[in-house]
């Protein structure tokens, strides 16, 4: 049931080389339009995720089946396209699935691939409707200015007590020629509703100087 379609005695086949291009495009375009369920994509980067198989099986189909050449230029394929290109875990991920479907269908094996695609697809769609891996929707990024003669290390102990479950000082720094301080903490809000009342508490504790409260950068734990 998952033997290769292709023959090791035999030349290629227009008919064979068709077969695997149509499979390697169909899966390509499944592969795809899983990556854009609920994720935030370009036209550009889907476009390719459609395309990457249907390569990948053609330098595979030009090497012969040599799969460590194949591998080795497909790779080289990939980083001139991708190598300029911030991606996340998410991306690079969706792009190893490309890849390793082409690599299936190139060497003959459409029920591998096939079987590939959807095992991926459902795994990743379960997971996001389970929210697996997702952050604490209470999480939140905190940037307070303050004056310089302040003692930060105590001064908002209470109202943090008060509004948070867990704070985190992540950065200290000095602005205005050394009168200010930037604190920077990581904070979880006991309930989301407070948020006001918790900024409103620490204007009184900095001298109504700027705050900024934010959610913590959606790539904080990519690869």
């Amino acid at each position: 049931m998952l033997e290769s379609i292709l023959s090791t005695s035999t030349d290629l086949t227009i008919a064979q080389f068709l077969i695997l291009t149509g499979v390697s495009l169909l899966l390509g375009l499944i592969s795809a339009l899983i990556y854009m369920h609920r994720n935030t994509y370009t036209k550009g980067f889907v476009l390719s995720l459609v395309l990457l198989p249907t390569v990948v099986q053609t330098v595979i189909l030009l090497v012969s089946g040599n799969l460590g050449a194949g591998v080795a230029v497909a790779g080289t394929f990939s980083l001139v396209r991708f190598r300029s290109v911030p991606g996340g875990a998410r991306e690079i991920a969706a792009i190893f699935t490309a890849m390793a479907i082409g690599l299936a269908t190139g060497m003959g094996y459409i029920a591998v691939a096939a079987l590939l695609t959807v095992a991926v697809g459902l795994a990743s769609l379960l997971m996001v409707h389970l929210r697996f891996g997702e952050q604490d929707e209470n999480n939140r990024r905190l940037r307070v200015t303050m004056p310089e003669d302040l003692d930060y290390t105590k001064v908002f102990d209470d109202v943090f007590a008060q509004y948070t479950t867990r704070t985190d000082l992540k950065k200290v720094k000095t602005t205005n020629l050394g009168s200010m301080f930037e604190l920077q903490y990581d904070v979880t809000l006991r309930n989301r509703d407070q948020e006001k009342a918790f900024i409103d508490a620490l204007r009184t504790r900095n001298g109504n100087l700027n705050i900024v409260l934010s959610r913590l950068p959606a790539n904080n734990d990519e690869l």
